[in-house]
């Protein structure tokens, strides 16, 4: 597909998804006061070449997005056998926010789980939790193309109900082992969810992914190929939470939703996609970017299992 057509393709996608689907926008104030018509889609492939459409530069928090990314942050930063240690890379079948371990290890079940997207952040090295953080702020906004800031009005709303995620950090913290206290952690990761972010970067974000940690159309890295090729593994098969197995089957593209309505998917080789829609399905997943995606992965022939044809 040329440039131009893959640009009008986008257009006319959107239009297809628009009113295909119900859902509502997440509960949390910030998020729910999101215009429920706004809609894009990004394609960036690992040259770097970037092809949008609808509210492509609209800004959002990056919410559980950002936990594939900072769970291979930490995999370069502690080592992949101590991150392992404290987070197994099962797929879960549990809501994002249950508060559950491991029967036998008492590890959370996968990072992308908050029991295990709080421990990864723990895991990211860092002289103190500020430190910790800017270093995951300094990897994402790399791989975005941009210095990302904090959308504050988020981080606000969401810590003073943080109560959840807190019970869940202080579990771990005594059944298992949280390498940090749970207050920081809780702190750092509501933080880490707020960075601002558009489809655009977020694309941005997959394509790195997809080009085996390093940057699109350079030759920097950020992300170890080790690392890289871990996290999609479990993006495959953890990211889109209890409704994975729909998504293998239907999509086959390692993802990672968000509830402020994103979904970021890295082809391998290839490139990075983000959609954006702000109505959730039950499973806490964007109806409509779920929809766009699984109309890419048929037409573009994107599925990760798709047979490979031998020249005859």
């Amino acid at each position: 597909m040329r440039d131009g057509g893959l640009t009008a393709y986008l257009e006319e996608l959107l239009e297809r998804v628009r009113g295909e689907d119900s859902g509502e926008p997440h509960e949390l104030p910030v998020l729910a006061e999101a215009d429920p018509e706004r809609m894009a889609v990004a394609v960036v492939d690992v040259d770097g070449t970037v092809w949008a459409a609808g509210d492509a530069e609209h800004r959002v928090p990056i919410q559980s997005m950002s936990k594939a990314v900072v769970y291979g942050v930490a995999i370069d930063s502690s080592g992949m056998d101590e991150v392992l240690r404290h987070i197994d890379v099962e797929p879960s079948g549990d809501a994002f926010n249950r508060i559950s371990l491991d029967d036998g290890s008492n590890r959370p079940a996968n990072p992308m789980i908050n029991a295990g997207a709080l421990t990864a952040h723990s895991l990211v090295a860092g002289r103190d939790a500020a430190h910790r953080l800017e270093r995951i702020r300094e990897v994402l906004s790399a791989m975005a193309g941009r210095e990302l800031e904090i959308d504050e009005e988020c981080y606000r709303q969401e810590i003073a109900d943080a109560h959840r995620n807190l019970g869940i950090a202080h579990l771990v913290k005594a059944l298992s082992e949280l390498p940090d206290e749970p207050h920081d952690v809780v702190d750092g990761y509501t933080r880490q969810c707020a960075l601002s972010v558009s489809v655009v970067e977020l694309a941005r974000i997959a394509a790195t992914l997809a080009n085996d940690g390093v940057l699109p159309g350079t030759e920097d890295r950020v992300l170890s190929a080790r690392a890289t090729r871990h996290v999609l593994s479990v993006m495959l098969t953890c990211g889109m939470y209890d409704s994975a197995g729909d998504w293998v089957s239907s999509v086959g593209i390692p993802a990672k939703s968000g509830i402020s309505g994103g979904i970021l998917g890295a082809v391998p080789g290839r490139g990075g996609i983000a959609t954006y829609s702000p109505r959730l399905d039950g499973h806490g997943n964007s109806s409509r970017g779920i929809l766009a995606f699984e109309h890419m992965s048929r037409d573009l022939d994107l599925h990760a299992l798709r047979p490979r044809h031998r020249d005859r």
